[in-house]
């Protein structure tokens, strides 16, 4: 394996342990009050999903290099995680200014995404 697969692979194991830390933690404090499938909630994770699919795809095609797929997995692990600490406070619900806050930081990935793979 080279150095890019390995941290590849301990990136996204570092973002799927905070996925279920913050899970867990949210299901201990309030075990009832989580609402699967809250519409600003799967917005965000679904554009989270489309951009590490995108930077994958820019990686896959030698658009994207190691140091610029790091760079843009590091910002969406930030998203990730201002996120699952909005939904924390609010029983795994996101008002709508942080949904705001979160596709705006969102739109600047994602252009940044957009100009790598096109220059």
């Amino acid at each position: 394996m080279n150095t890019k697969t390995v941290f590849r692979f301990s990136l996204m194991g570092l973002l799927v342990s905070a996925a279920f830390a913050s899970g867990a933690a949210m299901a201990q404090a309030t075990p009832d009050a989580t609402v699967p499938g809250h519409p600003r909630v799967n917005e965000v994770n679904k554009r989270l999903d489309n951009q590490q699919n995108r930077i994958q795809n820019g990686v896959a095609g030698g658009q994207v290099n190691a140091r610029q797929e790091a760079r843009d997995e590091k910002h969406d692990a930030n998203i990730a995680q201002r996120e699952s600490a909005d939904e924390a406070e609010h029983n795994g619900h996101l008002t709508k200014q942080e949904q705001r806050n979160l596709n705006k930081s969102e739109n600047k990935n994602s252009k940044r995404i957009h100009r790598q793979r096109t220059n």
